[in-house]
């Protein structure tokens, strides 16, 4: 529509144009015929003057003497005023267009005023012929419109074609999303041979597909290994207590409770470590406050329960923006990790590095292969060590610290150590001086 419409427009102004350029050459031509027309009539009545004019076809032709008054005609013309005032100079002639009027009602008239020589003084010739229509004549108008119409349609019919096969694709790539389901993702839509808009288009809806095939199955799998998980505990529930119901007032309820205790502490630390995961995967994070980092590890060394060694080595005033409470479930998610796998100590360094706090945990344990050191960030990945070490772990604990580091735009990876695991914590300093709480 909108190609046509331009299309239509052009051939408007097109048209008009050779319209108007045409009719002002006919007009230019038909005034120099009745110049003419008038020098040969002006010779012949320097000679005589006829009781009648003949002018030339439907020309219209009247002679005044020098006191004005109508000498001659042609025939249409006797005893009608004069059909123009003009009074050009001697030597000179002039031209207008009369319409309508008591000369020529109903019609548009070129009309030539000449003077010419006669004994000594200057009679008047006016002569008219029929204006040029604004259309000219069917000769042009005819075939003009004939041409823009079929023009017009010509661009409708041709602008359908190409805008149709160039949306071809398009249909294409939304049948094919129109297949996908959260069930089946596999499908992805064609990618045209053109470097295009279109081609760029189908490319990223594939990649979107990807991410969300991706995420959907990290969704699935997560779900999996936590549905294990959980039913690791119940199953133990179940079976401690079957156990116990079999012979009732034998059993040694003590020592079940104790077992049942246990299976229930792994299924809390489970659930929580879950909603945390939740989460952070929802974008909620605790709001973020200036936060002296020193003062936050070693309140939580003091307070922490001697299993190993604990040493420490803090650089006073380090201060970053964050949410203590994740803050600190970072930190304590990376002690238990260093704990389970220490041989008698663990080891906490915190530092300034160009503007980035360094908070490093390292233990004394077996260390990590560095073919494994992302895999144990991906949620619910257990090493055998680890799973020797601690049956009950739930895999979570240093997804979640990872996520919390990102959260507070720093970063947590697993680096080299002479010996035993070492991770290290980068935080962006804050450096503005906010008032610390308390």
């Amino acid at each position: 529509m909108v190609a046509s419409a331009v299309m239509a427009l052009l051939c408007t102004a097109v048209a008009v144009f050779i319209v108007v350029m045409v009719r002002q050459a006919a007009i230019d031509d038909r005034t120099e015929q009745l110049f003419a027309n008038a020098v040969i009539l002006g010779a012949q009545m320097r000679r005589r003057v006829p009781d009648v004019i003949e002018g030339g076809p439907g020309q219209a032709v009247q002679v005044f003497n020098p006191a004005g008054t109508m000498v001659t005609a042609s025939l249409d013309m006797v005893g009608k005023p004069p059909m123009t005032n003009l009074r050009p100079d001697p030597d000179a002639y002039a031209t207008t267009t009369v319409c309508d009027g008591n000369v020529f009602p109903g019609r548009c008239m070129i009309v030539l005023a000449y003077p010419f020589h006669r004994e000594d003084s200057v009679w008047q010739l006016n002569i008219a012929a029929p204006d040029v229509p604004w259309y000219v004549g069917s000769k042009l108008i005819v075939p003009l419109a004939t041409g823009s119409v079929l023009l017009v349609a010509a661009t409708a019919a041709g602008s359908y074609r190409i805008v149709g096969k160039t949306l071809q694709p398009v249909g294409a790539i939304s049948g094919n999303l129109a297949q996908i389901t959260a069930s089946d993702l596999k499908h992805r839509v064609p990618v045209s041979k053109y470097r295009d808009e279109l081609r760029e288009l189908a490319e990223t809806a594939n990649r979107t597909l990807e991410r969300a095939q991706s995420a959907v199955e990290q969704q699935l799998r997560f779900a999996s290994d936590a549905s294990h998980d959980l039913r690791s505990p119940l199953t133990a529930i179940r079976t401690q207590i079957e156990e116990a119901l079999i012979d009732p007032y034998q059993a040694d309820w003590p020592r079940t409770a104790d077992a049942l205790l246990d299976s229930v502490e792994r299924m809390q630390a489970l659930i929580g470590d879950l909603l945390q995961v939740a989460r952070l995967d929802a974008g909620v994070i605790g709001h973020h406050e200036p936060i002296d980092l020193t003062n936050l590890v070693t309140g939580e060394l003091e307070r922490r329960p001697a299993k190993v060694d604990l040493r420490h080595r803090l650089t006073p005033g380090v201060t970053v923006n964050g949410s203590r409470i994740e803050l600190t479930r970072l930190l304590n998610n990376l002690l238990d990790n260093a704990e389970r796998h220490a041989t008698s100590a663990v080891t906490v360094t915190l530092t300034l590095d160009a503007g980035v706090a360094v908070l490093e945990v390292r233990d004394d344990g077996e260390g990590i292969a560095p073919d494994q050191r992302e895999a144990i960030f991906q949620r619910f990945t257990r090493l055998e060590a680890s799973r020797a070490r601690d049956p009950g772990g739930t895999g979570l604990g240093l997804p979640i610290a990872r996520q919390l580091a990102q959260a507070h735009g720093g970063t947590l990876t697993a680096e080299d150590s002479p010996r035993g695991a070492r991770f290290v914590l980068r935080l962006p300093v804050r450096t503005a001086p906010w008032p610390l709480p308390g």
